[in-house]
This record gives structure tokens, C-alpha cells and sequence, in this order.
């Protein structure tokens, strides 16, 4: 009796994390992406407030860093998704 008492103990299932170093790998380089974005995008202000800087509509605030951001969104969701058990045949 003793014996199967062991033995239903080996069975419990293994309890997993739901991500791999491979996901916490690409989520880190995505929070990077968009961590750059957001430091590209700051700036451009003026100290006093009656003179227009044009400085706020240039490239790097207008094109480059949204585009880093959602860079960096897109590879959140690669790296959710990303499925480190699958087989390759």
C-alpha cells in the first residue's frame, strides 16, 4: 500500500513557467525598442513659452521615434506568442 502511495506522488505533473528564456529574451529587447522610442521622442520644448520652437516637428520626433515604439510593441506580441516548445521536424 505504502509503494502506491509513492508512486501517485511521481505523477503529479511538473509545474512549468509559461515563458522561456528565449520570450524573456525578446520582451527585453522589445521594452528597450520602446523605452528608446520615448526618450527620442522627449525634448523640443521651449524656455519661454511666447517662442515657437521648431525644433518639435523634426524627424526624430515625428518619424523616428513613434516608429521605434511600435517597433518595440510589435515585438511584445512576438515574444507573447512566441512558442519555445514547439518541434521542429
Amino acid at each position: 500500500m505504502a509503494k502506491n502511495k509513492y508512486i501517485a506522488e511521481d505523477k503529479k505533473p511538473k509545474q512549468e513557467f509559461i515563458f522561456h528564456k528565449k520570450n524573456y529574451l525578446f520582451m527585453a529587447i522589445g521594452i528597450a525598442c520602446i523605452a528608446l522610442g520615448f526618450i527620442l521622442m522627449s525634448g523640443g520644448g521651449s524656455d519661454d513659452p511666447n517662442v515657437f520652437n521648431p525644433e518639435i516637428y523634426n524627424f526624430r520626433r515625428i518619424r523616428l521615434a513613434p516608429t521605434l515604439v511600435l517597433i518595440g510593441l510589435g515585438i511584445e506580441v512576438y515574444a507573447i506568442l512566441l512558442n519555445p516548445h514547439k518541434k521542429k521536424k
